[in-house]
């Protein structure tokens, strides 16, 4: 049994692990089927949707959706040429100290051999256990490794799959998805409910089958991988009903709650079977208190704007969701700044670095992590195994915390910030003075001496509460360097 109730009161016993709290970036395989047409993200959705640009990609390149459907995009995705091994130490090098595999997206195709899914990686496909690869990759470098379920919104997000053309040659022909031979995989989700076709404010559903169905494939997961970190694609299953999520406080009699929490008990006492005290961390989107404090609260593409008393992860991407050829990626600037910026704030951040089909990496991205590996080397000191500083930091500039806006925030000479370990502090200069003197104005602590990492030790001054540090002509790295100031 364990320790672990499916109860409010029991998970809310939850403890961040030091795992999490050190290890500050994660890498994600946000990977699977639908980076087939390479055609970015939602294409099992859109190209059921006429009109839709997927829609039209999917009819010009493969034909139309009544002959040629998603399960048989499924079929072309062969991952030949993956190797986790080599992309492993790409990732551990760029300063991974957590990864994370897809587990299966809204999709609803597993990539991992399931008794609860036939159309998973190893029957169809690729032919290969992606995510047993991916874990075993991550052992090999004593790597956290977590997995991602987005299955709870498939029921609503694949309704329109079942749908047809509303003009054209094809008019009134049904899509693939209405075959019922393929029910299983494409659900089972004509109901008169009440629920909306799919909206946001309608993410999960309240069929009780399909609930069912998603506690298998939980318990599945759980059983097979014990995940040191398990991410739900929205709120705690299956509260985001009629538009809420945790609208009521958190109560344990509330059968909207009843298979999530089952869930996460599940993972935590799995954990603690392993390690004899649970190391395990569950994600979900949900922001009130009363939810995520079972666990750690994600934010999708966006930032929060204070240091978080509780540890928080940010997920993002280097562009889309899934490859897309026509997508530009960040810059590793901006990364390193996201990053810096969110650590400072107490939070972690999961990159997802897009995979092609065939499982390798394109130029740009090997790239990123090129670029981030030297970052570390210089700077990671002042990221990794840090805790927040009294406050965040300082400075004229404030990230945008709209979601899944992620401007590059217009950092100057005045913006720092700050991180500590071992009684000094970290002040990250997130743009260097043209002056070539840095001036910091908030820090609270006597400092007896100031290094520039990756350089050495730097002359200052302390005048009037303020640290006056002067800067070599030629600073360690291109992107934002960062002084270790030395405290009494």
């Amino acid at each position: 049994m364990g320790s672990w109730k499916p109860t409010f009161e029991s998970l809310r016993e939850f403890e961040c692990p030091e795992w999490l709290k050190d290890a500050k970036f994660g890498i994600w395989s946000h990977w699977g089927p639908q980076s087939v047409p390479m055609c970015g993200d939602w294409y099992a959705r859109h190209m059921y949707i006429q009109g839709s640009d997927q829609y039209l990609y999917h009819c010009r390149h493969y034909g139309h959706p009544s002959k040629f459907g998603y399960k048989d995009i499924c079929k072309l995705w062969k991952a030949e040429n993956f190797d986790p091994d080599y992309l492993m130490d790409l990732y551990v090098k760029a300063g991974a100290n957590y990864f994370v595999s897809q587990a299966m997206h809204h999709d609803n195709f597993f990539n991992y051999p399931s008794e609860v899914q036939k159309m998973n990686a190893m029957n169809v496909g690729p032919h290969k256990n992606i995510v047993g690869m991916w874990k075993e990759a991550a052992d090999k470098h004593n790597l956290p490794f977590g997995l991602t379920e987005h299955l709870g919104a498939s029921f609503s997000w694949w309704r329109n799959n079942k749908a047809c053309d509303g003009y054209g040659l094809y008019k009134g022909v049904p899509y693939d998805a209405s075959d019922p031979a393929y029910k299983d995989f494409y659900h089972d989700n004509i109901t008169n409910d009440g629920e909306s076709l799919f909206s946001i404010n309608h993410w999960y559903t309240s069929n009780e089958p399909f609930r069912q169905y998603w506690a298998k494939a939980m318990d599945e997961l759980i059983e097979k991988f014990t995940p040191d970190l398990l991410y739900s694609d929205g709120g705690l299953p299956f509260t985001n009903v009629q538009g809420r999520w945790g609208a009521d406080g958190a109560d344990d009699t509330d059968p909207n709650y009843k298979y999530g929490l089952e869930a996460v008990a599940k993972l935590y006492n799995a954990s603690e079977k392993k390690y004899g005290k649970s190391r395990a961390v569950y994600c979900q989107k949900d922001r009130n208190p009363a939810i995520y404090k079972i666990g750690v609260l994600d934010i999708e593409k966006s930032q929060l704007t204070e240091i978080e008393k509780d540890v928080w992860q940010t997920d993002t991407c280097i562009g889309n969701w899934f490859y897309d050829a026509k997508q530009p990626y960040k810059k590793p600037d901006q990364i390193i700044e996201m990053l810096i910026d969110i650590v400072s704030k107490n939070g972690v951040m999961l990159l997802n670095i897009l995979q092609k089909p065939d499982g390798t990496i394109d130029d740009e991205a090997l790239f990123i992590l090129q670029e981030l590996a030297k970052w570390r080397n210089v700077c990671g000191e002042g990221i990794f195994g840090t805790r927040p500083y009294s406050h965040y930091g300082e400075g004229e500039a404030f990230v945008d915390p709209t979601g899944f806006n992620e401007t590059k925030t217009q950092f100057t000479s005045s913006d720092f910030r700050f991180t500590q370990k071992d009684g000094n502090v970290y002040a990250f200069m997130m743009k260097a003075p043209e002056s070539g003197v840095a001036e910091i104005k908030t820090v609270e602590d006597k400092v007896i001496g100031v290094e520039l990492l990756g350089y050495g030790k730097v002359p200052f001054e302390v005048s009037d509460g303020t640290i006056k540090v002067t800067l070599p002509e030629n600073l360690p790295t291109e992107y934002t360097n960062c002084l270790k100031l030395l405290c009494k």
